[in-house]
């Protein structure tokens, strides 16, 4: 507040020779509203501190949870390369196999061309790879989240 308004006037002293009480009534008033004005500002700064917390808290909520996607992530990384992996591994197998197909057949061809009968057996065997409308392997399952 400036000095003027601390300075009191004649009319505002509290030996005011009216007995009206005017200069008591407005030091009171005044005292009132610092009182209010410090209330209002400890309550301002109160609700600022909560907001911090809770500002700090979400932080750390989004940190962990933050934390927890880049592992799971990871994760699939993980085993997305490992199914890569075993995908390189099926091509090859296929065009190993497909050249082989391609080979037999065009000796079938010479074969019957020559006019040999040719008798094929069904062939038995444990390889999953000739048996492709079998599947070695169960249904794969959705990535769930």
């Amino acid at each position: 507040m400036s000095s003027s308004r601390r300075s009191s006037s004649p009319d505002s002293n509290n030996t005011d020779v009216s007995g009206g009480g005017v200069g008591i009534a407005a030091d009171e008033r005044k005292r009132k509203r610092m009182l209010s004005n410090r209330e209002s500002a400890r309550r301002s700064r109160a609700r600022k501190q909560q907001r911090l917390e809770e500002l700090v808290a979400e932080v750390a909520r989004l940190q962990a949870e933050n934390a927890a996607t880049q592992s799971r992530i990871a994760a699939f990384e993980r085993e997305f390369a490992k199914v890569d992996g075993e995908n390189a591994v099926l091509r090859a197998r296929h065009g190993e196999l497909a050249g082989r197909l391609e080979s037999l057949g065009g000796v079938l061809e010479v074969l019957q061309m020559a006019g040999a009968a040719v008798d094929i057996p069904e062939m038995v065997t444990d390889d999953p790879m000739l048996r492709p409308w079998q599947p070695s392997f169960p249904p794969m399952q959705p990535i769930g989240f």
